[in-house]
């Protein structure tokens, strides 16, 4: 099975591609997390992402494209988060997915309004020591500003802060909304209600895949 989760920036994408990944144990790849791990060593590519990333821009096409071959050559089903962004995204992944013969087989829309992203992605924190996610209002710390598992600094990435959201939802808005057109197309695209608990979105992403184990 070949999925893309789709959605503005603090819908739950991750969330529920882990929780997808693990239900039909299926490789889940962020491009995401690929970044950031870039980011994290100091790498030449996390330094230019970084740039990128800070000002909640998206990174450039031709960095993003060569991450997500190389990541997919080797799988034959996976769970896409984060990519593609941009319909010049979405054409290059059906080009290498057809030459790789691996169409897709599903696009998941979470659907969620802008205020419920900012108060989301403003409020999440995370360990510097141990990356333990958080949030001010979802899920504190014991202490304020204290990492409960290791003890270490809590932080605001750079593109969570309200301003920074507010900019990658303008982003999405001009530049990745165009891909629900683009998706409906192919007659592959199911939206979502991403609002309400984990469990109660997973569900009924299972039943708008219509495939259960």
């Amino acid at each position: 099975m070949r999925i893309v989760i789709f959605g503005p920036p603090g819908a739950g994408k991750g969330t529920q591609a882990k929780k997808l990944s693990e239900y039909f144990g299926i490789p889940h790849i962020s491009t995401g997390d690929i970044l950031r791990e870039e980011m994290s060593k100091g790498t030449e590519l996390g330094n230019v992402v970084e740039g990128y990333m800070e000002k909640g821009e998206l990174v450039p096409d031709h960095i993003l494209n060569a991450i997500v071959r190389k990541r997919l050559e080797n799988e034959s089903s996976f769970i896409l988060d984060g990519y593609p962004r941009t319909i010049a995204q979405a054409d290059a992944l059906d080009e290498m997915l057809s030459e790789m013969g691996k169409p897709l087989d599903i696009v998941i829309d979470l659907e969620v309004d802008d205020e419920e992203i900012v108060r989301r992605l403003s409020g999440r924190r995370a360990c510097r020591k141990c990356g333990t996610p958080y949030h001010v209002e979802f899920n504190p710390p014991k202490v304020p500003g204290v990492c409960d598992v290791c003890g270490g600094e809590l932080y605001q990435r750079e593109d969570d802060t309200e301003e920074a959201v507010l900019n990658r939802i303008a982003i999405y808005k001009r530049k990745t909304r165009p891909l629900l057109d683009y998706y409906e197309r192919k007659g592959i695209l199911r939206k979502i209600n991403g609002s309400g608990t984990i469990d109660e979105i997973f569900s009924n992403i299972i039943k708008a895949i219509g495939v259960e184990k």
